[in-house]
């Protein structure tokens, strides 16, 4: 079953909807992230592919993430509760709930605006060259987890 995607302006708005339910007072139903930390490790993929982030993986740790990561990443299988978070998507400080929220409203709105077709191909920092499809899996799905994380 394909994911919905991201780059269909309904979809978009569907999950900029359930975005703007939030407060900052939304408690997770699990984890330890609270909502801010969330908008903000929610926004570091958008950063990875419209910023620009200085802290790309090294050849070892690309091999790394491609051959033992990538498949649980850019498929349809959603992420188990609790899982795994990579290093550079940690957000260990405070953050600021409405910046952050703006933020990512402004990245997923940027998605819709370049398409899919400036997906296709693009290669990402840790998997390598990705087809529109996989970058859709990326995000939607990630999106989706924490959205869900936050009851909304």
């Amino acid at each position: 079953m394909a994911l919905p995607s991201l780059f269909d302006k309904s979809v978009a708005d569907d999950i900029i909807s359930r975005i703007e339910k939030l407060t900052p007072e939304t408690q997770p139903k699990w984890g330890k992230m609270d909502v801010a930390r969330m908008l903000a490790h929610s926004n570091v993929t958008y950063e990875y592919v419209f910023d620009e982030r200085n802290d790309h993986p090294n050849f070892i740790m690309k091999f790394i993430l491609k051959t033992f990561i990538k498949n649980k990443v850019v498929t349809e299988t959603p992420y188990p509760q609790n899982g795994p978070t990579a290093p550079a998507f940690i957000i260990a400080d405070a953050r600021d709930f409405e910046k952050e929220k703006s933020r990512l409203i402004q990245y997923i709105n940027n998605v819709v605006a370049k398409g899919a077709s400036y997906f296709e191909g693009k290669e990402s920092s840790s998997f390598g060259v990705l087809t529109a499809v996989e970058w859709n899996n990326m995000m939607y799905k990630h999106l989706n987890h924490h959205l869900t994380q936050f009851g909304v």
